[in-house]
C-alpha cells in the first residue's frame, strides 16, 4: 500500500472513530484491488514464458487423469498459502531481528484496525496469485485481549470481516489451528501441562478456534503441539502428560461433533523444536497415540516435509506411513536444508521430489478435504513483496511437474509392476498361518539358498523415465 493510501485508510478510521460509529474499521474502503500489490498483475499461465512472475507448469483447470479419475488440477492440488507466514512473516529467525516491512504493516493504528489490513492484503494477494485456499492460525489474524473475554470477542470480530472477504473474493478456508506455543503461559506446555488452568485455557482457545474454523467453513481443524513435550524427565511425568493429551484430543473430538463442524481434525506431528522431544514425534507415534485413546477414525493427519525430515525421515516415508493406515489428511508442502539442523519452512521447488510425494497422493486418490499447504516462508534476505509471488509460483510450478509425472507413471503403470513382481511368491501363500503350519512347509520345501534381486536401480531408472 502507498503512503498516501496509508494516510486515506488512516484518516478514514479516524473519521469513523470521532463519529462513535460502531466497527469503524469497516467503513473504509480497502484501497481497491490494487492496495498492497499495485505493480503485480494476475499471475497466468504461460508455458513459453521467460518471465518469473508467471506459471510455465501450474493450469488450474488443466485437466490430469490418473486412470479414469479425471479433475482440474486445481482439484488434485488444492492450494494454500498460510497467512502466518505469507502475511506475517517478518523474517526473524532465532538469531536476528525483523528484515522486511511490508505495506500492511505501515502507519499507526489499533491492533484490531491492522489486523483487518492484514485480512485486506492475504485476499489480494490470493486473488492475483489465483489460490482457491487459505489457512490461518487464530492469533495470526486477532490479537489477544486483557481477558479472555475480549479475546474471544476479537475473534469473532476478525471472523466477520474474513467470511465477507471469502465471499467478495470467492475463496475458502482450507483450515484453522489454534496457536498454544508462543505466549508465556505455554513454556510447559498447553494440553500437556502441569498447571491445570492453562490446560482449562488452552480448551477454551481450540473451542473459540474451532468454531470461528466452522463459521467460516474450514474444511479441517489443526492441531500442532508446538510444546507438547518435555526437556527433562527429571522434572516430567509422562505418563501423567499422555493421559491429559489423549483426554484433551478426546474432548476436542467430542466438541467438534456438538458443535456439527464436519471438517476433518488432523494432528501435525514434529519430533522436537522447541521441546527437545514432542509427543507427535512421527506419524507413526501419533498413529500409535490414537489407537491408545480410541480416536481411529476422529482424526486424520497433516504432515509438515520439513518436520518428516526433523523427525529423521523422508516426507515420501511420511506420507506412505499415513496413506497405508488412512491416515493421510493433508501436507504442509515446504522442505528443510540439508545443511541446517533446524525448521527452515524453504519452499519445494525441486520436481522430483514433488513427483515422489504426489505418487503417494494420487494412489490414496487425492487428500479429500486436505490440499497443499505453503506453509513456507521467504528468505530472511528476500524482503519485497514481489518475492511473495515468486516463492509460490516456484512452488506451484513443482507440484503441478509432480503431479503430471506421478499422473504418467500411474498411468503407464511399469513401476507398479515391477513392484508387485517382487511379491508374486505370496499372491497363492498365504502368511497368515501359524508358525506350527509354515514349519511345516519349510520342512516340505527346499532350503532356500538365495533370493532375486531388488533392483532398486531399475526401479529408478523406472521413475526416471517420467521425470
Amino acid at each position: 500500500m502507498s503512503s498516501r493510501s496509508m494516510r486515506l485508510l488512516a484518516w478514514c478510521v479516524l473519521l469513523a472513530l470521532s463519529s462513535g460509529l460502531a466497527g469503524a474499521e469497516d467503513v473504509c474502503d480497502d484501497g481497491g484491488p490494487d492496495a498492497f500489490f499495485p505493480t503485480i498483475e494476475k499471475v497466468v499461465y504461460d508455458p513459453s514464458s521467460r518471465a518469473p512472475l508467471a506459471f510455465r507448469h501450474y493450469n488450474a483447470e488443466e485437466e490430469v487423469c490418473v486412470k479414469e479419475d479425471c479433475r482440474a488440477m486445481k482439484d488434485w492440488l488444492r492450494f494454500s498459502v498460510a497467512f502466518w507466514h505469507t502475511i506475517r512473516g517478518d523474517g526473524s529467525d532465532p538469531f536476528g531481528s525483523p528484515t522486511k516491512s511490508w505495506p500492511w504493516e505501515e502507519g499507526e493504528m489499533s491492533a484490531m484496525a491492522r489486523a483487518k489490513v492484514r485480512l485486506r492484503a492475504i485476499f489480494e494477494f490470493l486473488d492475483k496469485l489465483g489460490v482457491e485456499y487459505w489457512c490461518f492460525h487464530d492469533r495470526d489474524i486477532a490479537p489477544e485481549g486483557q481477558t479472555l473475554q475480549e479475546t474471544k470477542a476479537n475473534l469473532d470480530a476478525i471472523v466477520e470481516q474474513a467470511k465477507e472477504l471469502q465471499e467478495k473474493h470467492d475463496k475458502k478456508l482450507l483450515w484453522g489451528t489454534a496457536q498454544l506455543f508462543h505466549h508465556k503461559r505455554y513454556i510447559n506446555g498447553a494440553a500437556t501441562s502441569p498447571d491445570s488452568r492453562v490446560y482449562a485455557y488452552a480448551a477454551a482457545m481450540v473451542a473459540m478456534a474451532m468454531d470461528a474454523t466452522k463459521k467460516l467453513q474450514g474444511q479441517n481443524f489443526v492441531f500442532w503441539g508446538g510444546r507438547e513435550g518435555y526437556q527433562s524427565l527429571l522434572n516430567s511425568d509422562i505418563k501423567q502428560e499422555l493421559d491429559q493429551l489423549g483426554a484433551f484430543m478426546s474432548a476436542a473430538a467430542d466438541y467438534k461433533e456438538e458443535i456439527g463442524f464436519d471438517g476433518e481434525l488432523l494432528i501435525e506431528p514434529k519430533p522436537q523444536e522447541p521441546m527437545k522431544h514432542q509427543y507427535d514425534f512421527d506419524v507413526a507415534t501419533t498413529a500409535n497415540f490414537l489407537r491408545m485413546n480410541n480416536l481411529e477414525g476422529k482424526f486424520k493427519i497433516n504432515v509438515e516435509c520439513n518436520h518428516a525430515t526433523l523427525s529423521g525421515h523422508s516426507c515420501e516415508h511420511e506420507l506412505r506411513t499415513a496413506s497405508i493406515q488412512g491416515l493421510l489428511g493433508n501436507v504442509d508442502i515446504n522442505t528443510g536444508d540439508p545443511q541446517t539442523g533446524w525448521d527452515t519452512d524453504q519452499f519445494l521447488t525441486d520436481p522430483v521430489e514433488a513427483t515422489r510425494l504426489m505418487l503417494t497422493i494420487l494412489e490414496q486418490g487425492g487428500l479429500g478435504k486436505g490440499g497443499l499447504n505453503f506453509d513456507a516462508k521467504l528468505r530472511r534476505e528476500s524482503v519485497d513483496v514481489e518475492d511473495l509471488f515468486y516463492a509460490h509460483i516456484s512452488g506451484m510450478d513443482a507440484m503441478a511437474r509432480g503431479l503430471k509425472q506421478a499422473a504418467a507413471i500411474i498411468n503407464d503403470g511399469s513401476l507398479k509392476a515391477f513392484v508387485d513382481s517382487r511379491y508374486r511368491s505370496f499372491e497363492t501363500f498365504d502368511f497368515r498361518q501359524d508358525f506350527k503350519s509354515l514349519s511345516a512347509l519349510a520342512m516340505a520345501s527346499d532350503v532356500p539358498a538365495s533370493t532375486e534381486s531388488g533392483s532398486q536401480e531399475k526401479a529408478e531408472i523406472l521413475f526416471s523415465m517420467f521425470t
